[in-house]
């Protein structure tokens, strides 16, 4: 997908950086405003988080988001190739703004108004999937290379931020005890972000229309995400006499067809002429070790955000004596530091690493993040707020420096036309990692706490008078359930003792300490720091992991925007020797004889009559000069003899790519890839330069008349060639 005339203009660039930062602001404020607005909402629902089957409703409440758009984001990066970034990106706002007002006007109570809720969380999540797959690839467009780690830093700042300002806002709101507002304060800024998108954005890369969607790589890919989030999300479930549901036949079934539908899309993607997965990016190093890191990330620290706010809102601030009214906006305001970390380091690292690279910036960031995680491991269940802030905004300042670096890496990596696929394999990786890492937190935690909850609650119930048999029974509890009563502000042993007639029994001062706000956070509270110890210790490991991938990307890797992105991903390259005898060195593609490299440059003497100021309507009679004078230097070079094999291979590998890469150019295509260390020579760049500049004006106007001439002179360039070869032979 070429770059059209005025990509990199100075005001439609920063019209791109405002519109798609709203875009994404608003998408990642909706997936954290949930958290922390959920015990209102689902008071206002009339639901109770110990009935049957409630607490896998809730999951899907806060899940349905980040499913649709996981499981859409790739398919809608190829849409968005085919028919257009800005047209689908227009549409991701409409979309995203109906399901806002849809989930705000729920009318249903209990189980019914769950699973209403959850339909127009999908919604939503369509709409967000649209908005991923295609900021990145349109700041991408719109930004030259030296500023792109700039654009894309204030970017990601938005989308970290906007969680943390999603759990201030939600708190906020929470507060009003009206939680329909949780969903309408998305509708005004989804209008305006739709006009204003629709107005000013426009289409700076060409469609790719006669691209065709891959449909068995749809269908197993969207099968196998599935399959293995029905899996997580009911494997945290109990299941019979078992505190979690991994032996349940349904769970293990879910994540083997997920797995092995999964292992399927890859080998058909492998093969696809078109594939939804373009296997060949994988190719590049770069953009391999960036969204792994990415992915690794993600998993360490996806879960964290819902652990804290359950730890604040469930067990400290109760603890604290906070009233249910206000501890969704005093969570939000505990983790202000965090945010103002982030958006402290997210634009510095951004502008850092246009300068100096992404490596240090990456690595670094997630070694940080890793010693902030283990210092939170570190602290009581009852701490020290200060203590706590400091520690948060250590996590903050690591997860700026690493996001704005890698994701400009992973996008700078990426061909023009591959960017709306690039961007969504990038979206699906992060937010794939956020989704598993929200069911391995959970596992973590509730396997924490059925360890220790049992006996800690017995022993807690007994020594408040409650009979041995009865406290039992209550201690036995599903994990899952005291977590999400805990977040729920839920206080379910005054329902309990009163389902075993218990309540009315034991002496009314006992009874008012049991069903309290304090008794059952302080009971939880230890077996709750056990599970998210091991937790953090597991996230701080898979950081330090991330760190080592960051490590290993090797330096700066640039995609050259101003090259047509036609050539194979991966080329199987050799380095020759230019027959003009200038010492530069050349990669080319063993198949094709195609050039490749950072600013893939031509000696400027065999290109002169296309290096002219006049049009390519004068064209064919510059490349015919230009092939008689390759002819030329070619036969005085051959002519200077070879005494090996090995230097053969080599003049007849030189001969077969400076033949191929200027009857590449000679039908108005340049095919390059970045490899920075392959050219060394100034002039060479500058020429190609205004080669480009002429071949963007003028080629699809002149292109098919000059065509049938140039494969003419080319087919009798091939002729002389093959008799020059045979000489060198002899």
């Amino acid at each position: 997908m070429a770059l059209s005339d005025g990509a990199h203009s100075s005001r439609y660039k920063w019209i791109a950086l405002s519109n798609t930062t709203l875009g994404v602001l608003m998408a990642t404020i909706n997936q954290s405003i949930l958290i922390i607005a959920l015990p209102v909402i689902f008071k206002g629902l009339k639901v109770n988080p110990l009935q049957s089957n409630q607490t896998g409703l809730l999951l899907w409440v806060l899940l349905g988001f980040n499913v649709a758009t996981t499981v859409l984001l790739v398919m809608f990066g190829r849409l968005s190739d085919m028919f257009g970034r800005v047209r689908l990106y227009n549409l991701g706002f409409l979309v995203f703004t109906l399901g806002s007002v849809l989930a705000s006007l729920t009318w249903s109570k209990g189980t019914g108004g769950e699973v209403e809720l959850i339909i127009f969380r999908v919604i939503q999540g369509i709409g967000g999937g649209f908005l991923f797959s295609n900021s990145a690839a349109i700041l991408t467009d719109a930004f030259p290379q030296n500023q792109r780690g700039l654009a894309l830093g204030l970017n990601q700042v938005a989308a970290i931020g906007g969680g943390i300002i999603g759990l201030l806002v939600g708190g906020a709101l929470a507060a009003t005890g009206e939680w329909r507002w949780v969903f309408l304060v998305n509708v005004p800024v989804g209008l305006a972000g739709t006009v204003w998108a629709y107005i000013a954005l426009k289409e700076v890369s060409r469609p790719q229309a006669k691209q065709r969607l891959d449909i068995w790589g749809n269908i197993t890919l969207t099968v196998g995400l599935l399959g293995i989030m029905l899996g997580l999300t009911y494997g945290i479930m109990p299941y019979g006499q078992h505190s979690m549901g991994w032996t349940n036949p349904t769970v293990v079934t879910e994540i083997i067809v997920g797995v092995v539908s999964l292992i399927v899309f890859t080998i058909i993607e492998n093969f696809s002429k078109q594939p939804l997965f373009n296997m060949n990016l994988f190719k590049i190093w770069p953009f391999t070790a960036g969204n792994l890191a990415s992915l690794l990330a993600a998993l360490a620290r996806g879960g964290l955000q819902f652990m804290l706010i359950i730890w604040l809102q469930g067990i400290y601030l109760p603890l604290h004596g906070v009233s249910f009214a206000h501890t969704p906006l005093i969570a939000g305001l505990y983790t202000i530091p965090q945010m103002i970390g982030f958006l402290i380091a997210g634009p510095v690292s951004g502008i850092l690493s246009d300068k100096y690279g992404p490596r240090l910036f990456s690595t670094v960031g997630l070694v940080v993040s890793a010693v902030g995680f283990y210092l939170v491991n570190t602290l009581p269940i009852n701490f020290n707020h200060w203590i706590f802030w400091t520690y948060l905004l250590i996590i903050g300042l690591g997860m700026g420096l690493f996001s704005s670096p890698n994701n400009a890496a992973i996008m700078n990596a990426l061909p023009a036309r591959y960017r709306g696929v690039g961007s969504g394999m990038r979206a699906t990786f992060m937010n794939a990692g956020q989704m598993l890492s929200m069911g391995m937190f959970f596992s973590i935690m509730i396997a924490g706490l059925a360890m220790k909850l049992p006996g800690t609650m017995m022993t807690g119930l007994v020594q408040h008078d409650i009979p041995a048999t009865v406290a039992a029974k209550i201690s036995h509890l599903p994990p899952m359930a005291s977590l999400m009563a805990a977040l729920l502000g839920y206080n379910p042993l005054g329902n309990l003792l009163q389902q075993f007639g218990i309540l009315g029994k034991i002496p009314t001062a006992q009874a008012r300490i049991l069903t309290g706000r304090h008794f059952f956070p302080s009971l939880i509270g230890g077996p709750f720091q056990h599970g998210l110890s091991l937790a953090l210790f597991i996230s701080a490991i898979m950081l330090l992991v991330a760190a080592l991938f960051s490590l290993l990307r090797g330096r700066a890797y640039i995609h050259n925007d101003d090259v047509d992105a036609t050539a194979t991903v991966a080329p199987q390259t050799v380095t020759v020797t230019s027959p003009l005898g200038t010492g530069t060195k050349v990669a080319f593609d063993v198949r094709t004889g195609s050039a490749y490299g950072q600013e893939t440059r031509f000696q400027t003497s065999v290109l002169r009559g296309s290096t002219s100021e006049s049009q390519l309507g004068s064209n064919l009679e510059s490349t015919q000069n230009a092939d008689t004078e390759f002819r030329q230097a070619l036969r005085q070079f051959q002519q200077g003899g070879s005494t090996s094999q090995s230097q053969q291979h080599e003049d007849i590998m030189t001969d077969a790519g400076y033949r191929e890469a200027l009857q590449s150019f000679a039908h108005g295509t340049t095919r390059g890839m970045v490899q920075r260390k392959t050219f060394a020579d100034n002039e060479y760049r500058s020429t190609l330069r205004k080669l480009q500049e002429q071949n963007r004006e003028l080629a699809s106007e002149r292109v098919d008349e000059n065509g049938r001439q140039l494969e003419e002179n080319g087919r009798q360039l091939e002729m002389d060639d093959d008799a020059y070869r045979e000489e060198v032979k002899q």
